[in-house]
This record gives structure tokens, C-alpha cells and sequence, in this order.
């Protein structure tokens, strides 16, 4: 099985490619949708969050106050640092148990789609990178507009993360997403099929 990491930058638009790619049938798995999974109620990274921070950040329901949490990281780097120990190491292992799911269910393509990727040391873990990229003009007006933000705390989020064009220097594809879906999805589909001869020519070579 041939596996891609697909990262990017906060609003860079890493999403819409991932539902490019699993619309081309690759099987998606979702490092947000992990990092949700492992802080569910009474999970042990839930555990330790709320003993670390206390009620303030659990909601009526008993679950973690996405937000709250947020605030806190992006304010404070030791608070990201705790939040990143608590909870990387299980979306690492829930990220093995994805990857051997779509090997038994016969994917060819396996997508590990992690905001991430470079910090976590995983693009070791994959067979190519590719990075959604933007400049960094547009990422900030797309998050600004997206979540509301003044422009200072749109810069201050995108700079709890790796610098986009530090990732772009180190990926094997790297998908332009300034120029509007049509260009994007040319893009993606090239570097499928990219994708594609390369898993052809490991079975020629196997064989």
C-alpha cells in the first residue's frame, strides 16, 4: 500500500484536497478527526487535560471545551507542548490501526492527512509528502475571514505552526491552492497520476 501525507498550513486548504483524494478513492485518514477520538470522555488524554487544567475546560456535556483549550495553546507554547505529549502519541497509535484497516480492506492508497505531519516526525512514516501551499498573504486573509479574526491573532495562530514554505521546501508535491479550485484540482489529479505510475512500476518490479 502506497501512502501519502498530505499537510499544509492553517487555511491553506489541505480539507479540500483531502475530499479530492478520497473522491479518487483513497482511503482518508483524518489526524483532526483522531486527535477528537482520543480526548473523548474518559479517555486517558482526556484524563490528563482536564486533571492538568480543571473544569474550566469540560462543557455541560463532559467533553473537552475545543475552544477553551485553543485559547490556552495558542497563548501559552508550554500549554501546547503538554496538549501535543498528552495526545500524539495516541493519534500516532490509532494512526497505525487506520493504516493496517485499509491494508486489510485492500486500499491501494492510504492518505495519513496531518496539519502536523513535519512537527509530529511522521512524513519518516509515509512514501511521498505533499504540501498544500499558499502565500502567506492569502493564508492570512483566508483565516481571518474563515474565523473571524483580527489580523494579529491570525498571526500569531499561524505562527504556533511550521512555516508553510519550510514545508513546501521539504515535500515531494506541492499543490498551489492560490489560484482557485480549477487550478487546484488539475494539480491534484496530475500528482495522482504521478501516484499511480509509481505503484504500477513497484509491481513490475516485485513481479
Amino acid at each position: 500500500m502506497y501512502i501519502i501525507g498530505l499537510t499544509g498550513g492553517i487555511a491553506s486548504g489541505k480539507s479540500t484536497v483531502s475530499r479530492m483524494l478520497r473522491n479518487k478513492g483513497a482511503f482518508i485518514i483524518d489526524a483532526d478527526v483522531l486527535a477528537r477520538e482520543v480526548v473523548e470522555p474518559g479517555q486517558p488524554a482526556w484524563a490528563e487535560i482536564v486533571a492538568r487544567f480543571g473544569p474550566s475546560v469540560v462543557d455541560a456535556a463532559g467533553r473537552l471545551n475545543r475552544h477553551a483549550l485553543a485559547e490556552k495553546a495558542f497563548a501559552d507554547p508550554l500549554v501546547r507542548r503538554f496538549l501535543e505529549n498528552a495526545t500524539h502519541p495516541r493519534i500516532k497509535l490509532r494512526t497505525e490501526e487506520e493504516l493496517l484497516r485499509a491494508r486489510e480492506l485492500g486500499y491501494a492508497v492510504a492518505v495519513l492527512d496531518a496539519p502536523l505531519l513535519f512537527e509530529a516526525g511522521w512524513q519518516e512514516r509515509v512514501d511521498e509528502v505533499w504540501v498544500v501551499y499558499v502565500p502567506a498573504d492569502i493564508q492570512l486573509a483566508r483565516l481571518m475571514q474563515r474565523d473571524n479574526l483580527t489580523l494579529d491573532t491570525a498571526k500569531l495562530r499561524v505562527a504556533t505552526q511550521m512555516d508553510l514554505a519550510a514545508k513546501a521546501s521539504q515535500a515531494t508535491v506541492v499543490i498551489d491552492n492560490s489560484n482557485g479550485l480549477l487550478s487546484t484540482e488539475c494539480q491534484v489529479n496530475k500528482a495522482w497520476l504521478a501516484v499511480q505510475q509509481k505503484i504500477k512500476g513497484k509491481g513490475k518490479d516485485a513481479g
